[in-house]
């Protein structure tokens, strides 16, 4: 049944139409706005219908709360008699669904309805289905929609209200801090501190009261009392990145500190609760250097409780243009330039470079690309010199063929299909559709660069692209 908002001043038309239109539909009436903004915030109708009479005393107020209504979050569909025609063609330049002649045809009356409440319900289900992409391509701060980062999601997920230890794993600049970002905020220690430690950063020497505080007089040159990163972090998160960088005096001391969950200052013999949960990370390989000696076989059974593995970016470069348009939107603001996208051979060559650095890197070419960019949209040029070496992106204005008139032509083609595939990301079918050819034709000229290169010299050829 579809639940119809009835917007009239004419209480008599209640019953007239709710009798007229059957028991498919369910009127709902409401002669002032203020009454009918409120069944729609009500959830009441799924359509609104406004009935609106140009020899009405109060024509040009209905006329516009009409227009206020059509802001609402559900269709509108007006009545109007033919003085008003021009109002309902221009309702619906402002967002109405339809209009109809009053008195109205039932039958039109009707099927303008059904249409109207099956648009809405569309639009919902595209909303609720771009919701649970969008909830499936971030992750607090984390962007992309790869299967490697849907692992990642998930892994975030399962242990963010969990009070275990977590070892993030992988490459510089694959985002290993993100994830213990992301694990604290989406856990119930979300309102509680996230104190970040590189442990790489700080001297031999200091470590240990840095992360365990001292008293005063503790050591020459302790003139106070010092809190520790365990005790700031309190009920919250410590997250100690780079764990593998720890001398193997420093990490009994951790291990002590994760089997008794205490602690003391460096001077004093007072134990203190640990309460913070603790992440880890590194870069490094934990399992080669316990069997090299240089890290505590126990400590990591102790902190391997869960691995997430950050994935490299070279092995999810599908996530690419997603990432690199979040840094642009972010930094084309920071910087104050008018950039807003990138052109599709920009887009290809960052997708094919091997990206050593990871997102680090990504973000500093996306800002370097930035200040040099003249237009409104980033080009290869703006990219820096090995990006576009690496990436083996060639220009259609830069194919010179050679030959007879038949061979340049078949050349040609094939190096637009050799773009067109490589703008599309590899799916052929969004590439035969951006040439307005068929998938088979496309097919027949991969296989002819297969058997023929375009260029003799060079033996460049789309079927690997």
């Amino acid at each position: 049944m579809i639940r119809i908002g009835l917007f009239s001043e004419d209480r008599t038309m209640q019953p007239i139409l709710a009798s007229a239109l059957g028991r498919d539909f369910q009127l709902v009436f409401a002669a002032e706005e203020a009454l009918m903004i409120e069944r729609i915030e009500a959830d009441e109708c799924d359509v609104v219908l406004v009935d609106l009479n140009s020899n009405a005393i109060s024509a040009g107020k209905r006329i516009e709360a009409a227009r206020r209504l059509v802001s609402q979050p559900v269709p509108l569909v007006a009545m109007v008699d033919d003085g008003l025609r021009p109002t309902g063609a221009d309702l619906v330049r402002q967002g109405a669904f339809g209009y109809c002649r009053r008195p109205p045809s039932i039958r039109d009356l009707k099927m303008m309805l059904r249409r109207a409440h099956e648009n809405s319900s569309l639009k919902r289900q595209l909303q609720n289905v771009q919701q649970r992409f969008d909830e499936k391509s971030h992750c607090d701060g984390m962007i992309g929609s790869s299967t490697q980062m849907q692992k990642v999601y998930e892994l975030v997920n399962c242990v963010a209200d969990l009070n275990a230890s977590v070892l993030v794993t992988g490459e510089s600049g694959t985002g290993k801090e993100l994830i213990a970002r992301a694990i604290h905020n989406l856990g119930s220690r979300s309102s509680k501190p996230f104190v970040a430690v590189s442990c790489g950063a700080i001297p031999e020497t200091l470590i240990e009261s840095e992360l365990f505080g001292h008293e005063k007089g503790a050591f020459t040159g302790s003139v106070g009392t010092r809190e520790g990163f365990f005790e700031q972090a309190g009920d919250g998160t410590l997250f100690l990145d780079e764990i593998g960088e720890l001398s193997l005096y420093t990490q009994v001391k951790l291990l002590r500190v994760l089997q008794q969950r205490e602690f003391t200052r460096l001077g004093s013999s007072r134990l203190i609760p640990l309460r913070a949960r603790l992440v880890f990370a590194t870069h490094r390989d934990l399992g080669e250097m316990v069997a090299q000696g240089k890290f505590r076989q126990d400590l990591f059974y102790r902190i391997n409780v869960m691995r997430i593995d950050a994935p490299p970016l070279q092995d999810r470069a599908e996530d690419i243009p997603q990432i690199a348009t979040h840094l642009l939107d972010r930094y084309a603001e920071a910087y104050d330039k008018p950039v807003r996208g990138f052109r599709p051979e920009a887009l290809a060559a960052l997708q094919n470079y091997s990206w050593p650095g990871n997102v680090r890197e990504l973000e500093n070419i996306i800002q370097r690309a930035i200040i040099v960019c003249r237009g409104e949209s980033i080009g290869l040029e703006d990219l820096p010199h090995n990006i576009r070496e690496e990436s083996n992106v060639v220009d259609i204005g830069d194919f010179h063929p050679a030959g007879s008139f038949e061979r340049q032509l078949r050349d040609y083609k094939i190096k637009l299909a050799e773009n067109a595939i490589r703008e599309n990301h590899g799916n052929k079918t969004l590439a035969a559709r951006s040439l307005c050819i068929s998938r088979a034709y496309l097919h027949r000229l991969i296989r002819l660069a297969d058997t023929e290169p375009i260029f003799e010299d060079e033996g460049q050829q789309i079927g690997t692209a």
